[in-house]
């Protein structure tokens, strides 16, 4: 019984330091939706600054403790969201997940390349230094039913808990907490909150970053200083994140803590593992294996949404085919006559990167095509290299030998695709990782098919004429097969199948509703992928002339990856500059006698460049030179002026503004309709529009009944919001050419138009959601051009925006506190929101969710509300629900501006219309002065 009670205790300890790494991970995940594969890292570097300040400098561990992990990691975490995550939080998943493992590699090296610089000022570390633990040394031992823990274990544990409680309740019951988890719901409705986003991300990333360097100080005394070690730790801590569905701190960090114990319970009493190499460590694989099949599903994308991460534009489309493949058949030219020129050792570099460069086509084909991340690529090539080698030397000819190597990489690329059917993004990231863990740790650890430390002995290919001990033969068959990879997958594109693997990717219900099997399509990527890689594994190790379990790690499968998303995985070409970067840069480092450090340092600063550029160093370049060729072009247009007059984005200058001199009381021009009279013309019954007491509607568009409008008392009431000369659009794409328009106090403007006219880009130019090319934005007089979203709605401005403007994975009350302190009000007056008040916004119906969308501004006013299609798929009895709270909310001295498809709701409410047509405001004037032919003209878009 002491003996279980001693695996359950210790297994604790171990558990509650995966808990707080674990509880790190999915506090950055839940609130920046990025997640990190550095975590590991940063708590590496911790335990670095760590060591070195109790070493070094003799500090005392508690102080070196307060400083590496309150001050050090918060800095660090800090730091990488200001150089590269929030710009990460952006891009989509492939960018994500390679801009972290940049950083895998490159914190480390980076800690370890500042002690080389030191000189011996700071103390050397490696592998085998074993810092000091916190608490009393020696240790102090207290005995737990028998069983001896010291005090470093006592405080491992008693640290871990209370800093997974104080997580806990600080996302639950705090109001950062809650604009966090509220940004990562839904980033851009949390700016139009007027949640500082950034800001958010920016405490989330420093949160997680204090949790990972806690548990590299609690870890280091264990591991020591062994980056791969804590590479290791943050995805057995992964398996906990996952069973607490990377949102559930408690349930996170029980899972560490029951992972600990599991671990240490089949380490001593699964005796059956023993007859099975690796097992025992593989258990935290498998257990998170099992964890992403059980418990997650891929989040598909709604029928008709376009990719998260659509390719870049083809600036050579128009080009003719040879001025597109010019380039490249140059390159290969030139590499052909390096190779033949220079001497074996340079054309052996040149063969070394053009087979990691086949083994990368591996990466176009799944992620580049299919957009999936899959980090057993590594293994597919070991898979094949030793099957080769265990074929060869059990009799069959080299040849078939290499087709039963390709053959098993092929069915293991189909076997990994099984899980694929079901999981997607970073779940089927972590499930192939797992899985090329286990096969590093199980399979290829059986002698019998590895051989054990010796490997398989392989001979070169022979050719009759040459064989592939010559590097120049090696170069020249490379460059073939990469060619006839590069037309499959070009005639890949452009087939049937290639149309159904973009259909899959962008849009899986749509795909499937038009009778495209998706599983069919994933498992076919897998297995042209997984054949590509096992082809380079091959030749490989027939190249190096044997191999062993050891050549082909599954962890060198992050750097492939990082590699090429770097310079491009949408392209062939992306592939080949990739594998020659790989194999060259160690070299001229070398040569140059530069520390090995360096190199990975460079390469883990392609995530800064991916944050910014995240289709790689290729699309970069060609965005570049596209850009260059349009400005040369518009500086030999006369007047700098497009081909037909129309003035570049960024470059329009805002239309002068007439000064025009109103008497008092006069409306301004945009008010009234092009043909009426000034005030100081019209005649003495014509009552002036502009100077009514807050709250009135205006006289021009009262009825007969109405009281009449004040009499003018010189006071001229200015316009809430403004709209001047307004040029915007997406890109190089101008939608909004010159849009003036002004919303007053109290009045409900209507903005109707057809579809496309631009009025949805007018709502968000208005909130600050799309920034401007030219012209201003006011505020109450004040120019808030410049104004990010959240600030605008911080001032007054609140944007309901098209669809539902909830945050669906919060419930109803925590909705509403992101505009309310107190949201009881709201209850007193939609008590059905109130009977629903802990249930998420996205289970709600459409109508509650478009009232929990419009019910703050009841209690909270702002001055100025845009509802951007607010009936959009309401049933009609909660549309004039909706449209009754917007009487209710300009009779309280709002102003609206509302953007509507059902025009006979729209005008039962509103005071002033304006009609948009192709991004220019075409009329404007009282409710009463629409006539059945105007509208009609507006909403079929013609003049």
């Amino acid at each position: 019984m002491s003996e279980l009670l001693g695996y359950v205790l210790s297994g604790l300890v171990t558990g509650a330091v995966f808990a707080v790494m674990a509880s790190g991970l999915t506090l950055s995940y839940a609130a920046t939706g990025v997640f990190n594969f550095a975590h590991g890292a940063v708590g590496f570097l911790t335990a670095l600054v760590y060591y070195e300040l109790t070493a070094a400098f003799g500090w005392p561990t508690w102080a070196a403790a307060v400083a590496a992990v309150a001050v050090f990691a918060p800095g660090l975490g800090y730091a990488l969201h200001r150089a590269m995550f929030r710009g990460l939080a952006q891009a989509g998943e492939t960018a994500q997940i390679v801009g972290t493992i940049g950083l895998t590699i490159a914190l480390p090296a980076l800690g370890l390349w500042v002690i080389e610089l030191s000189g011996g000022l700071l103390a050397a570390a490696d592998a085998t230094a074993l810092p000091r633990g916190l608490g009393p040394y020696p240790p102090v031992t207290v005995e737990i039913g028998g069983v001896g823990l010291d005090s470093a274990q006592i405080m491992t544990f008693c640290l871990a808990a209370l800093a997974a409680a104080g997580l806990w309740a600080f996302l639950r019951h705090t109001v950062y907490g809650l604009r966090m988890r509220a940004s990562v719901d839904r980033r851009r409705l949390a700016t139009l909150r007027g949640i500082d986003a950034d800001a958010s991300s920016a405490l989330a990333w420093m949160l997680g970053s204090t949790l990972a360097g806690l548990a590299g100080v609690l870890a280091v005394p264990t591991l020591g200083l062994d980056a791969t070690a804590f590479t290791v730790m943050l995805f057995v801590s992964a398996t906990a994140a996952v069973f607490g569905r990377l949102t559930s701190i408690p349930v996170t960090f029980a899972a560490g803590l029951g992972l600990g114990v599991v671990q240490n319970l089949v380490a001593g009493y699964a005796d059956f593992a023993e007859n099975v190499t690796g097992l025992r460590t593989a258990v935290p694989v498998l257990l998170l294996f099992a964890g992403l099949v059980l418990l997650n599903r891929s989040r598909e994308r709604v029928a008709g949404s376009a990719s998260e991460d659509a390719p870049p534009p083809d600036h050579l489309a128009a080009r003719p085919a040879w001025r597109r493949r010019a380039p490249w058949v140059a390159a290969t030219v030139a590499l052909l006559a390096w190779t033949f020129l220079a001497d074996g050792y340079y054309a052996g570099i040149a063969a070394q990167g053009l087979v990691l460069a086949l083994i990368f086509c591996s990466f176009v084909v799944v992620t580049g095509i299919g957009g999936m991340v899959n980090l057993a690529q590594a293994s597919f090539a070991a898979m094949a290299a030793l099957t080769c080698g265990w074929a060869f030397s059990s009799g069959l000819p080299l040849v078939a030998a290499i087709l039963a190597g390709v053959l098993a990489a092929t069915a293991a690329g189909v076997l990994v695709a099984l899980p694929a059917l079901r999981l997607g993004g970073r779940v089927l990231t972590l499930a192939t990782l797992a899985l090329a863990l286990l096969a590093d740790q199980v399979l290829f650890q059986i002698d019998a098919f590895s051989n054990g430390t010796i490997g398989w002995p392989l001979p070169a290919l022979g050719f009759g004429f040459a064989d592939t001990t010559d590097p120049r033969v090696r170069v020249v068959l490379l460059l073939a097969l990469i060619g006839v990879i590069g037309l499959l997958v070009r005639n890949l594109e452009r087939s049937a199948s290639g149309r159904a693997i973009l259909a899959v990717r962008s849009a899986p219900a749509a795909a499937t509703t038009s009778g495209i099997s998706a599983p069919r399509t994933k498992i076919l990527l897998f297995a042209l992928a997984s054949m590509i890689a096992g082809l380079g594994g091959v030749l490989f190790a027939t190249f190096k002339g044997s191999i062993t379990a050891t050549d082909l790690p599954a962890f060198a499968g992050f750097v492939w990856l990082a590699v090429v998303v770097l310079q491009g995985v949408r392209r062939i070409g992306g592939a080949v500059i990739a594998g020659i970067v790989a194999a060259a840069v160690p070299e001229i480092l070398s040569s140059l006698d530069i520390s090995a450090h360096v190199g990975a340092i460079l390469f883990g600063t392609g995530g800064v460049i991916l944050a910014k550029h995240p289709d790689g160093v290729l699309a970069q370049l060609a965005d570049l030179r596209h850009r260059a060729r349009a400005a040369l072009a518009r500086r030999h247009t006369p007047g700098g002026e497009r081909p037909g007059g129309e003035q570049p984005p960024g470059e329009r200058a805002p239309r002068p503004r007439p000064t025009v001199v109103r008497s008092p009381g006069e409306a301004p021009a945009s008010v009234r309709s092009p043909g009426e009279a000034p005030a100081s013309v019209r005649s003495p019954s014509d009552a002036p529009t502009s100077v009514r007491s807050p709250g009135k509607v205006p006289a021009s568009v009262r009825s007969p009944g109405d009281a009449p409008a004040p009499k003018a008392t010189g006071h001229v009431e200015a316009p809430v919001f403004a709209l001047e000369s307004v040029v915007a659009g997406y890109g190089e794409v101008t939608v909004l050419r010159g849009v003036d328009l002004v919303v007053w106090p109290g009045e409900v403007v209507a903005l109707l138009g057809a579809n496309g006219a631009g009025k949805s880009t007018a709502c968000a130019v208005a909130a600050g959601d799309l920034p401007v090319t030219a012209g201003r934005v006011r505020l109450g007089g004040v120019d808030v051009t410049a104004w990010p979203a959240h600030r605008r709605a911080r001032q007054g401005v609140l944007l309901a925006p098209e669809g539902r403007g909830v945050f669906p994975g919060l419930t109803v009350e925590e909705n509403l506190r992101t505009w309310l302190t107190d949201p009881a009000p709201v209850y007193d007056r939609l008590p059905q929101l109130a009977a629903r008040r802990t249930v998420a916004a996205g289970a709600l119906s459409g109508g509650e969710q478009q009232l929990l969308t419009i019910a703050p501004a009841l209690v909270r006013p702002p001055r100025v509300l845009v509802a951007d299609e607010p009936s959009l798929g309401l049933a009609p009895l909660v549309v004039e629900q909706i449209f009754a709270l917007f009487a209710e909310l300009r009779d309280r001295g709002v102003a609206l501006l509302l953007v509507e498809e059902k025009a006979a709701e729209t005008l039962r409410v509103a005071d002033r219309v304006a009609f948009m047509r192709l991004g220019r405001i075409t009329w404007t004037g009282p409710r009463a002065e629409v006539d059945p032919d105007r509208l009609t003209a507006a909403y079929l878009g013609v003049s």
